[in-house]
């Protein structure tokens, strides 16, 4: 007799033969026309649940990817130093969120935190989106920036060093949220090649996770509307802007808001 698996979020596998993905027709952000949002919830290993997203438009082609943590923000920000020596490091996997920074101090190099979206890649895909991400526009500016054109072609050259381990270098992530985390290939066992710090976050990370003490929250209310003045009608004219991140690019931008009634 088979037993059904209800568990929500189902071990990473790629021998799952069935791995439950859920389809739902979406809005795409290029063209305006509906495409498909696949979602999987799934526990990756020695980490935690997670949700992973893609987005597929068959009209304009546009695709996304993306991951999202399926539980709450840790207690915690994390600080992942790791040492990439072999091609086994190369191919260790590595889950970031949208709030991870990544640095390559040998190259000098950094992807800032919230400039790109959440994802499941590997180290070595980590390289190749770089050298992909710098090599964009190079033939035009080749004729409009030569000399720009070849000292960028000397870096993205350095970059692909490192994708051949010419020398061993460090990358390190930074998450203020706590939810990244590069794979252990030898777990349960201790990673001598990978360091774990986590660290407190400052008032500022709190800020930029959305989260406020009961107190900042109060003395927020009590200025955004005076307990003096303001009344119901104020309320329903008043256009409320509050700052948010692009669902597309996750650039900052700016959300307006305004009650109003729907007969």
């Amino acid at each position: 007799m088979a037993v059904m698996n209800n568990t929500i979020f189902r071990p990473l596998s790629g021998d799952d033969p069935d791995p439950e993905i859920s389809e739902i027709e979406s809005l795409c952000l290029s063209c305006g026309k509906n495409g498909t949002t696949r979602l999987l919830m799934t526990k990756i290993p020695y980490f935690k649940e997670v949700v992973i997203m893609s987005f597929d438009c068959i009209h304009c082609g546009f695709q996304n990817n993306e991951i999202q943590p399926g539980g709450t923000i840790e207690e915690k920000g994390v600080r992942i130093i790791l040492s990439v020596k072999t091609h086994e490091d190369l191919n260790r996997q590595v889950v970031k969120s949208d709030y991870t920074s990544i640095k390559i101090p040998d190259i000098d190099f950094e992807i800032p935190a919230q400039s790109q979206k959440g994802g499941v890649t590997t180290v070595e895909g980590i390289l190749q989106r770089i050298v992909e991400g710098l090599s964009q526009d190079q033939t035009e500016r080749r004729k409009l920036h030569p000399e720009l054109a070849e000292k960028l072609n000397n870096y993205i050259g350095k970059v692909k060093s490192l994708k051949e381990l010419a020398f061993p270098f460090k990358m390190i992530f930074e998450d203020i949220s706590g939810n990244s985390f590069v794979s252990n290939p030898n777990a349960p066992y201790k990673d001598h090649g990978c360091e774990n710090h986590l660290f407190v976050r400052d008032k500022d990370q709190d800020h930029v996770l959305g989260i406020y003490t009961s107190s900042e929250i109060s003395n927020e209310s009590s200025t955004a509307f005076p307990t003096s003045n303001f009344t119901l009608e104020d309320l329903n004219s008043e256009v409320l802007q509050f700052q948010t991140n692009c669902p597309n690019c996750t650039a900052p931008c700016n959300t307006n808001m305004k009650v109003t009634s729907i007969l």
